[in-house]
């Protein structure tokens, strides 16, 4: 799902460029070669079907990258760290076992004789 809105998006995003450098700022743009009047679409009829395919795509756009939010594909979330869940896995580390501190360990001494 979330794949299929990437394209799509990508899809739009190419056609919103294609769109907006087809189309003038002063208002003429691909409109101005359709000026006689023995065209199927005028002057008029091109310019606004231009500004709703623009506006059109804006708000597919905004959708779909609404909808690719909820798509993404999630992590499991994990409480403990990988090194505490590789060491309890290899069981180097008994995670219940509880060190007695109680009796002082003696520092062992250097070997004599080297």
């Amino acid at each position: 799902m979330y794949l299929l809105c990437v394209i799509l998006i990508t899809i739009a995003a190419v056609l919103m460029c294609l769109i907006v450098l087809v189309q003038n700022s002063k208002g003429g743009g691909l409109a101005s070669g359709f000026a006689s009047s023995n065209q199927i679409m005028g002057v008029k009829k091109t310019t606004d079907f231009i500004e709703k395919a623009t506006w059109g795509l804006a708000a597919f756009m905004v959708v779909a990258c609404i909808v690719a939010t909820y798509a993404i594909p999630q992590a499991e979330i994990v409480d403990e760290s990988l090194l505490q869940q590789n060491a309890i896995e290899n069981n180097a580390v008994n995670p219940t076992a509880v060190p007695d501190l109680s009796e002082p360990v003696a520092p062992e001494a250097p070997a004599q004789g080297e």
